[in-house]
């Protein structure tokens, strides 16, 4: 069987990952079939598809979260610049500050502002109080709340509206520096102001980051991804350059979800 990443038209940019012939079973439940595809260097890959199709558990492979469920069995092969994420001997913490992940509700720690984009960075320990307030302004910048929030950084995160709280989950993993930016549905919990304030922040984080984002709303994977997948029932049937997925699709299948008439 042929298991290369399914490319999308050229000119293809660089590969940051690389899934191929990816397997994953949740004990007897086969929940990815052979799947393949690249993630291109700082650009937005979507993964779009009907409720159960795979993409969330696909998006967590990415960083390995799927290891803490049990009863996980994972074949195949998931490379981050070149190398195995499961080969044996991967650290998988460090991986995971390399891949990290924003997930789908807001979910600052209750804490100040400044505790919540420092937490990351004390655990590891290591940095002064300068460090740190320098960390806590570029991220905070990178996140674009640097304006509303440089007199509030003693301010409770539980007490920001949701899309601040959201955006501050953002600074509070770009602290840590990593190189790929996993979001699982980051904008369903939020009214279309908000969402737009996400999607604009994504599309200038990309200039420095690779995303990969999980969304049901199909406009959304439209407006702000540069490369789309197609999942269904744990298949990935149609990957490429966005554009082409949304108004040229090769499989009928994906036709038949673009137009509503499935999913």
């Amino acid at each position: 069987m042929n298991t290369t990443p399914p490319r999308a038209e050229h000119p293809a940019p660089p590969d940051k990952m690389t899934v191929a012939g990816l397997d994953l079973h949740y004990g007897a439940f086969h929940a990815l079939k052979q799947v393949s595809m690249h993630v291109a260097l700082r650009h937005i890959t979507a993964l779009i598809g009907p409720s159960g199709c795979g993409k969330s558990t696909l998006l967590r492979t990415l960083n390995r979260m799927n290891d803490l469920i049990p009863g996980v069995r994972v074949a195949g092969q998931i490379t981050l610049d070149g190398t195995d994420i499961y080969a044996p001997g991967t650290d998988v913490c460090a991986l995971r500050t390399r891949v990290g992940m924003v997930f789908q509700r807001p979910n600052p720690f209750p804490l100040s502002v400044r505790d919540n984009v420092t937490f990351g960075l004390r655990v590891a320990g290591g940095r002064n109080r300068r460090d740190l307030d320098a960390i806590v302004e570029r991220s905070l910048r990178a996140a674009w709340l640097w304006d509303n929030l440089k007199d509030r950084l003693q301010a409770p995160a539980l007490e920001l509206p949701l899309d601040q709280q959201q955006r501050l989950c953002v600074a509070r993993l770009l602290a840590i520096e990593p190189e790929v930016i996993l979001m699982d549905e980051p904008c369903s919990a939020l009214d279309p102001i908000a969402t737009a304030k996400i999607e604009e922040l994504m599309l200038e984080l990309k200039r420095a980051y690779t995303i990969v984002i999980v969304t049901h709303n199909m406009q959304q994977a439209a407006r702000i991804s540069d490369f789309t997948g197609y999942m269904l029932l744990g298949d990935m049937v149609e990957f490429g350059v966005t554009p082409t997925v949304f108004t040229s699709p090769h499989d009928p299948r994906t036709q038949d979800y673009i137009s509503g008439r499935y999913g």
